[in-house]
Parts: structure tokens; C-alpha cells; sequence
């Protein structure tokens, strides 16, 4: 790449995805943002965050360091699990009958890892029965084939039949006599056919499954399998409840075996009610943990001194883990040397960490984009504003596109909130949190939720949640007098705010009355226009 410093050019080398790293390379370009404690309790667990805020690598790593521990980690990507017609085709098959095919494909991988290790184990395969387990856990995937539907038609064939006879008999005597007569017969045939019709449904035997798990634990000479599953949002919606209580039927008693799911929250659909009213799936609390979100560990906002250094550490190591000898940047030996080689000063990584919303596939990407505008130079402030804004347009700004009504909510948003009141962020009620079209914004990270359950303190018994709004949305609003002065507005008349700021806070730690002008009524945009209902 003429005309580009060893760094910026090792910036755009940085893969965007987990998945572009071998297993070695997750280890050891893992930078612990205080979740690594928490994903290691042998508690079954649920992992929220946003795209790209590192769920994937979280558990990767988390799979290495319990191979290293002496247990098996079998890491699933369930967007690879499965064949789209089993996963998508409602019209043919019921949500049961598709998740049925997805078992099946889930715990054939399960085996075929347990197998890997097994054989790469002395001491496992030094076990006899162990092959026999194996072989049992397979077994009990053998599904019986039930026709949803028999039809049987008997037809009846009937049929008569005449025979007629003339006899002649010639004597000595020369005398003749003849005998006729005749003889009516019928038959009647019975033909029977049998006629299916509809899918063959697959029948898992919960119960024969269970036991072979069970009987599989007790070889593995006190190993621990973590069943870690990614992904798990692009499992269909209907689908998900039944996936759920296979794992709490199956799995989850089991002692020998933890199960990690990492998820997008918005996505999920844990636990639902069938039609005879007995619920299914995971109750969350209960069954499963989720008190593990990515989102509270990275977002600026929520703690500007460790976001910074999180980020520090993740592109340090980007660069350094793995990098051949000609890859290596000149004069890069610390994290503080980073800083000091590609950026003009501190101040303008700061910005690029704002500008990522605490998406690390976000930073990467945009750091990406301004190194190659930068060359040979450090990167800049303009430079970091730009590449976020082209991030934006070209990432997020089109995926709304296909949304209808989300460019429009979306406009309507920056409008009320930038351009009227001058701040960034606002509050939702959280009885309109689940509106469809906000989730498909926060869903684009358009928008940002960086706290849960605010209360205004005049209004009892309502909680709200602090939204907003991405950086390349409003970034060439920057240096405008539109320019957002703060997150927050505030009511200066409240009384219960420092109003040093003009009238602006950051993302409160406690709860005020000043942040009623911070509200936004989603409802308004909803009335306003109707078909986006």
C-alpha cells in the first residue's frame, strides 16, 4: 500500500470479524473489559450486546482458556447449524418439527467435538467405555418417523359368471341322448390402498438423550463441557422456546455440563406459552443467568476513563498478537505508544472511541477507513470524523433502507433532539421501548441505549431508558451552531442540577427532576404517521 505508514497499514489489516482469527490469534487478542470473571463461573449463562461488541470473541476466548483448564469447550455458531429450509420454511413445518431437525444437527456437532477431544486425550481414550457412550449419544438421535397423516381406501371388485354345457352319448345300441344344463357363478375381491400425506415429523426421545449425556459425563474423568452457543438471535423467533427447553431438559441437568449463550437482547425469545397453556423455553433468573451485558462495559458514556483504556488494549493487540516480522510496526512496544505513532494526540483517539459507540467492529472499521485517508500522516480529528460519517452512510444508514419508516424515525429524532434541544441523547418510556421501529434502529446501532430504568423523581413509577444517538449521524453537525452541547437536556428551574454545563449533562448516576425536556414520545412520530404503526 504506497504511500502508508507501517501502522495505518497495519490498522486496515485488523479483521472486522472473530471469525477471521485463528483460535490462537482470539486468545491472545482478547482484551478482558471485566466480563472474562463472570463468563468463567460454571453458571449457565445468557451474554447480551449489540453486533459487533465482541460476544463472539468473548466466548472463543472463553472456550480457549477452558481447553487450557483441562475441560472441553465446544464453541457452536448456530447461523452454521442447520439447513435454511429446516430452519425457515414454516409454511411446511411447524416450529417443533424445525427445531427437531435443529437438535439433530446441534448434537451431532456436539459429538463429533467431545470425539476430538477424547481422542486427544490420553487418559480418555484409554477408556473403553467411552466409545460406547459416544456411540450411545448417537443412538439416541435415531428419530422415529410418524406420518402426519393415513389415509386407507378399500375398493370391492365384484363379478358373476354363466358356464353352460351340451352333452351327447352315443350307445351300442345305436341310441342317442343328450344332457344340457348350465351353472351361475359370482366372485367378489376386496383391494385395499393406503395413501399418506403431508412431511414426516421427526420424534426426539428427550428422556434417551438425557441418559446418554449422563452416562457420557461420568468417562470424561471429572471434565467440565462448557456448550457454548453463538448466535443464538439467528435462530427463528418461533423456534427459539423449544431450543431452550431441549437445553433445560437435556443439558443444563446434566452437572458435568455449563451452557453459555450469547445473544442479541431484542432478538430473543426465551420462553413462550403453547397451546394448551404450559409454558416452555428458559426462564431467565431461573434456569439462566442474564446478568452479563457487553453493552455496560463498553459504552463511553457509561465510564469515560475505562472505555478508552479497553480500547487502547484491543487495537494493541490486534497489532501485535501474531504479526510476523515484517508486520510489526516500528517504535509499537505499548499501548501508549499506539497513541503517540497514529494519532495527532489523545484527544483524537478519544474521539474515535465516541465515534464507535463502544462497538469495537465499529472502531476498527472506522479507524480503518482513516488511516487510508491518512497515508503517511498520524490520523486527525477530521480524518476520525470523516471515516465515522462514511461508516455510517455506507454500514447502518443503508440497512435502514429496508425498513420502512426508519430513515423517516430516524430523521425525526435528530430533528427533535439535535436540532431543537442541542443534545445527543434522550429518554424513552420504557412501556414504549419495545416499539418495533426503535428496536430496529437500536437493532442498526443508529441509536444507542447506554442506561436502563431511569426514574424521574416527580413521577413515580415510571421508568425510562437513555438513548443515543450514533456519532455518524449527527458528526457533520459538529462545529455547527446545531452542534449537540451535551447527552442530556436539563429543566435549569429544577433545582436539582449543576447548571455550570449551560444546560447539558452526561448520562446521570442518579436520579434528578431536571430531565423532563429529555423525553421523547415516540407516540408523537407514531400519530404523525400512522402507516409506520
Amino acid at each position: 500500500m504506497a504511500g502508508v505508514s507501517a501502522l495505518n497499514r497495519a490498522l486496515n489489516r485488523v479483521p472486522r470479524r472473530a471469525e477471521g482469527r485463528v483460535s490462537a490469534q482470539l486468545k491472545d487478542t482478547f482484551v478482558d473489559s471485566g466480563v472474562a470473571a463472570a463468563l468463567e463461573s460454571i453458571d449457565h449463562q445468557v451474554l447480551y450486546g449489540r453486533r459487533g461488541t465482541g460476544k463472539t470473541h468473548a466466548l472463543n476466548y472463553l472456550a480457549a482458556t477452558r481447553l487450557d483448564e483441562g475441560d472441553i469447550g465446544i464453541y457452536i455458531d448456530l447461523r452454521i447449524i442447520g439447513s435454511a429450509q429446516g430452519l425457515f420454511d414454516s409454511a411446511r413445518a411447524s416450529a417443533l418439527d424445525r427445531t427437531s431437525r435443529l437438535l439433530v444437527n446441534l448434537l451431532t456437532e456436539m459429538h463429533d467435538v467431545i470425539m476430538e477431544a477424547v481422542l486427544a486425550d490420553d487418559q480418555l481414550i484409554a477408556d473403553a467405555t467411552i466409545a460406547k457412550k459416544l456411540d450411545y449419544l448417537l443412538d439416541s438421535l435415531k428419530v422415529s418417523v410418524v406420518e402426519t397423516a393415513v389415509e386407507t381406501t378399500t375398493d370391492v371388485e365384484k363379478s358373476k359368471s354363466r358356464k353352460g354345457f351340451l352333452g351327447f352319448k352315443l350307445g351300442s345300441s345305436l341310441t342317442a341322448s343328450a344332457d344340457a344344463g348350465g351353472e351361475l357363478t359370482s366372485s367378489q375381491k376386496d383391494r385395499q390402498s393406503q395413501k399418506r400425506t403431508g412431511e414426516p415429523r421427526l420424534s426426539l426421545n428427550f428422556g434417551e438423550i438425557a441418559r446418554s449425556l449422563r452416562e457420557l459425563a461420568t468417562s470424561l474423568r471429572a471434565r467440565r463441557v462448557w456448550l457454548l452457543l453463538d448466535e443464538w438471535s439467528s435462530v427463528p423467533l418461533d423456534m427459539q422456546p423449544y431450543l431452550g427447553e431441549f437445553l433445560i431438559r437435556c443439558v443444563t441437568p446434566v452437572q458435568a455440563f455449563t451452557v453459555k449463550i450469547a445473544a442479541i437482547e431484542q432478538q430473543t425469545n426465551f420462553r413462550a406459552v403453547i397451546g394448551d397453556g404450559a409454558p416452555i423455553g428458559i426462564e431467565l433468573g431461573a434456569d439462566f443467568a442474564a446478568n452479563i451485558n457487553l453493552d455496560d462495559f463498553m459504552v463511553f458514556e457509561q465510564d469515560q476513563k475505562r472505555a478508552p483504556e479497553f480500547f487502547r488494549g484491543l487495537f494493541y493487540k490486534h497489532l501485535t498478537a501474531g504479526a510476523e516480522a515484517e508486520e510489526q510496526v516500528p517504535g509499537l512496544h505499548s499501548e501508549r505508544d499506539f497513541i503517540s505513532i497514529g494519532f495527532t494526540n489523545a484527544r483524537v483517539f478519544d474521539e474515535l472511541v465516541r465515534a464507535s459507540e463502544g462497538v469495537p467492529r465499529d472502531a476498527i472499521n472506522i479507524a480503518a477507513k482513516a488511516a487510508v485517508r491518512s497515508g503517511e500522516r498520524a490520523i486527525s480529528m477530521p480524518e476520525v470524523r470523516r471515516a465515522a460519517r462514511q461508516w455510517f452512510q455506507t454500514d447502518k444508514e443503508s440497512a435502514l433502507r429496508a425498513v420502512p419508516g426508519g430513515q423517516e424515525l430516524l430523521n425525526w429524532v435528530i430533528d427533535k433532539v439535535i436540532r431543537e434541544k442541542r443534545a445527543r441523547g434522550f429518554l424513552v418510556n420504557q412501556r414504549s421501548a419495545g416499539a418495533p421501529l426503535l428496536t430496529q434502529l437500536f437493532d442498526a446501532r443508529v441509536l444507542h441505549l447506554v442506561r436502563k430504568g431511569y426514574s424521574a423523581q416527580d413521577e413515580p413509577g415510571e421508568r425510562y431508558d437513555v438513548y443515543v444517538i450514533d456519532y455518524g449521524a449527527y458528526v457533520d453537525l459538529i462545529n455547527t451552531q446545531n452542534a449537540p452541547q451535551g447527552v442530556l437536556p436539563v429543566d435549569l428551574d429544577a433545582g436539582d442540577v449543576d447548571d455550570s454545563d449551560g444546560g447539558w449533562v452526561e448520562v446521570p448516576g442518579q436520579d434528578l427532576r431536571a430531565l423532563r425536556r429529555a423525553i421523547l414520545d415516540i407516540e408523537e412520530f407514531l400519530v404523525a404517521n400512522p402507516q409506520y404503526r
